[in-house]
This record gives structure tokens, sequence and C-alpha cells, in this order.
């Protein structure tokens, strides 16, 4: 099964490059599937674990890192006062991360959550069926898991409705988690945002459409344009919302408390040139085939031209190698063409 954010952000977080748009950057994986980490360090957040190597993804909390192993497995490290980077045995099967101010979360591949750490909003205690999801996220004290049905469940600390999804609750391609608000991001590339919104970070702007990725900060929030550009909206007393220019050519984005990033591609569209398949099929994993999934190739690549990816070099390190084929492992859960298990 593939979670949603992953299709863009596992494989082309390890190959292409990472630019902040203000203040101080977060951890990323590099091409060699290893993990860079810069920034406040005094929990060592930012020494990157050994063996610092076949890394497909990351997150980040407050003051503690997680890295996601091609072997389905999460290295975790940084402050664990709460518990945050005791990762619950068995550590195995897991296909995305994510990370709360003070807590921790997995995404199985049999589509269950593993949420660890700080509790006292019950932001670790994932609601029954706890089953069916595909993607997930974290805010300080609250959490979120995207359904293959297209809905949202929501847990944890709700003073500001942070956790109360506005109807109708279906048609979500994707989640994310600011402070105290949530974002998700419909099938039609539109955007619902609900929560705190004291700096405007819920409101977002027109012509709310054509939007393919979301993230969400302390008081702003970014919207990935299927067209490769970013819109932020929200708290701007750092500059978090002024995308630099020439605002073209991203293919991710994500938001850190008073800071911005975006994922540009490399020239050309990067190491996987747009293939055939998931330009007609269902990118996201939603089983839909919609215009987010033809906005998230769009935004991700710039040609079509099929290729294996198993047999590719996926990282763009420039050899084929084991790392290669878990990045499409974690994403797809198999190393068949995506087609074959797409409607």
């Amino acid at each position: 099964m593939s979670a949603r954010s992953r299709t863009v952000r596992c494989w082309l977080i390890v190959s292409a490059t990472m630019v902040a748009l203000a203040g101080v950057s977060t951890p990323l994986a590099a091409a060699q599937g290893s993990i860079v980490a810069w920034g406040y360090n005094g929990y060592g957040q930012t020494d990157g674990p050994a063996p610092n190597s076949g890394f497909v993804a990351v997150a980040g909390g407050r003051n503690h890192s997680l890295g996601l192993k091609a072997d389905g497995s999460i290295v975790a490290w940084g402050r664990n006062a709460e518990g945050q980077t005791d990762v619950p045995p068995p550590n195995s099967g897991f296909v995305a991360v994510a990370g709360g101010e003070v807590h921790s979360l997995g995404l199985k591949a049999d589509g269950s959550i593993v949420a660890w750490g700080y509790n006292v909003y019950g932001q670790t205690n994932v609601p029954p069926l706890n089953s069916g999801f595909v993607a997930v996220a974290g805010g300080r004290y609250h959490s979120l898991g995207l359904k293959a049905d297209g809905s949202i469940v929501a847990w944890g600390h709700n003073l500001y409705g942070q956790t109360n999804v506005p109807p109708p609750n279906s048609g979500f391609a994707a989640v994310a988690a600011g402070y105290l608000h949530s974002l998700g991001l419909k099938a039609d590339g539109s955007i619902v945002a609900w929560g705190w919104g004291s700096y405007g970070q819920t409101n977002v702007p027109p012509p709310n459409s054509g939007f393919v990725a979301v993230a969400g900060g302390y008081g702003h929030s970014l919207g990935l344009k299927a067209d490769g550009s970013i819109v932020a909206w929200g708290l701007n007393t750092s500059g978090q919302t002024n995308v630099p220019a020439p605002n073209s050519g991203f293919v991710a984005v994500a938001a850190g408390d008073y800071h911005s990033l975006g994922l540009k591609g490399l020239a050309g569209g990067g190491c996987i040139r747009d293939p055939e398949w998931l330009c007609d099929g269902d990118t996201d994993g939603d089983g839909q085939v919609n215009p987010v999934d033809a906005g998230l190739v769009q935004a991700a690549f710039g040609s079509v031209d099929e290729q294996d990816l198993c047999n590719y070099d996926v990282d763009c390190d420039g050899q084929i190698n084991p790392v290669d084929s878990g990045i499409v492992q974690s994403l797809f859960g198999t190393c068949e063409e995506p087609r074959d298990s797409c409607p």
C-alpha cells in the first residue's frame, strides 16, 4: 500500500535539493540514503544516527528526529524525556513516519498507526478501528490519520477544534498538521483548513484549487500547486510566507514553526522521468484517478518515459542497489509496477 504523501516526498527527498525559505532548516534525507541534519542540537537531534545509510524518509519533532529505513524500521534520536524516541516493538513494517512536538507516529504497511511518546491529551491513542490508514501527521498535541476511503481521523488536544474535521469528511488525498491547526488536501485540488486561525493560517487564499501537497507550521500554512509554485499564508514575522523567487519548480513542501521549506526538482525533472503509469494511475493511493494524481506527477517530473523503478537509480546516486528497491517497496509495497494495483 502507498501512503499519499510518500509518493512525492520520499523518493524526491532522496533525489533533489532542499531549499530553506526562512530560518533554520530541518533534517532531510540526502541522495545516498543518509540523513543530513542541522540547527539547534541541545538534545542531539541533529546528530545523524549510525549507521547513517539506507534511509528513505525523515521527520522531526520539537527536539527529536526520526528516520525511516528502507527495511521498514524506524530510527529515532534526540530528546527522549517522554519516550518519543523509543519505537515500540516490533520495529518493522513501517512505510511512513511523522513527528509531533513530543510524540511520534509510524504508519505500518498493514494500514495501522503506531504512536508513542507524550500522551497527556491522548495524542498517541489511535482511535478504533486502527486500520485502513494511508498517511499520518502530527501536530503539537494532536494527531491525524488519512484513511484509504478519503476520510480523516483526528485525535488528541482539541482546544481550538483542530481535531474536528469539517464536513463532508470525504474526498481527502493528503493531510498535514500545524501547531494547533490541521489541513486536508481534497482530491479536487482544494485545501480545507481548521483549528486555531488567529494568524489567518486556516484561510486558504483564492483561488483554492490546483493544489497537490500541503503543510502546516506554527501560525502559517503552505500549499504546493500543480504548476510547481508554492502558496503560503498566515503569520509572517520571520518571512516564512515569503517564497523566494523564482517561485517555480517545486516538488514538495514542508513547514517548521517559523520557517518554510520547498523541495526543488533537478533540471529536466530529476532521475525518474515521469513514469507513464503515474500519468494515468492512482498516484496518491486513494483508490481514485483524479486531478490530484496528475498534479503530483506534474509537480514532480517533466516528461513521460516509462521506467521499471526496481531496476533503476531511484535515489540518483549513480548506483542501482538495495536502497533503490527499498524506496520503491516503501512507496508501493511491491517492486511490481504500481499500475498493476491501481484501479
